[in-house]
């Protein structure tokens, strides 16, 4: 589903989308509110989200979107390059952030990215990330946060780890322990800390200061 405010953009990205053999455009939005309505009704796999936009914005539609059970995978497109919007998408929910004058092979590779179920940041946006939590231009949540509370010492070893880019197996050998349990706590990490996936488990990692840019 693509969700923008600007006819001719929603067309671009719908012919885009709809020039690849194994995507296709379900529906198209031009507000927050009327997406919230046609993705309960058409079920998108992935949303492609506009930040501004009139009514409702798209980080408050996104936030709504991802909250339910089986929410689609949002995308928040934008032609801007604050910090503010990656960081409050990412908290949002978005599973990708990339800006609008990405080529369109970025724009269906992210698709196909966040579709399988991974996360896909842009690597300006990654780069800008990382720049604010080492500035510390982004805050880091207090010790007593309860995401801390709901894990346990040893998915806190494997988050901090998995903070750094580790794989599975790389954690595991740093751990002393086998990459198939790591897998199991990172799947049972994320629920507890409310991230759909690795790159938002970093995200929350960095707010609560269990990994510090090196």
């Amino acid at each position: 589903m693509v969700v923008d405010d600007q006819v001719m953009v929603r067309a671009g990205v719908c012919a885009i989308v709809g020039s690849q053999d194994d995507l296709e455009v379900v529906a198209e939005a031009g507000d927050g509110a009327a997406a919230l309505e046609l993705a309960a009704r058409v079920r998108p796999d992935v949303v492609l989200m506009d930040v501004r936009m009139p009514g409702m914005d798209g980080l408050t539609a996104t936030a709504l979107l991802t909250a339910g059970p089986e929410a689609p995978r949002v995308i928040v497109l934008t032609t801007f390059h604050q910090d503010a919007y990656v960081f409050q998408a990412l908290r949002a929910g978005a599973s990708g952030f990339l800006l609008k004058d990405a080529d369109p092979a970025s724009l269906v590779a992210a698709i196909r990215t966040v579709a399988a179920g991974e996360a896909m940041l842009s690597p300006a946006v990654t780069r800008r990330l990382i720049d604010a939590f080492a500035t510390g231009s982004v805050t880091a949540a207090r010790d007593d946060d309860p995401r801390l509370g709901r894990l346990t010492p040893r998915e806190r070893d494997v988050l901090t780890h998995l903070a750094t880019g580790l794989s599975n197996a790389e954690i595991g050998a740093a751990l002393g322990i086998a990459a198939g349990t790591v897998k199991a706590h990172v799947n049972a990490l994320l629920p507890k800390l409310g991230a759909r996936d690795r790159v938002q488990a970093t995200i929350v990692a960095y707010d609560l200061g269990l990994a510090r840019p090196r």
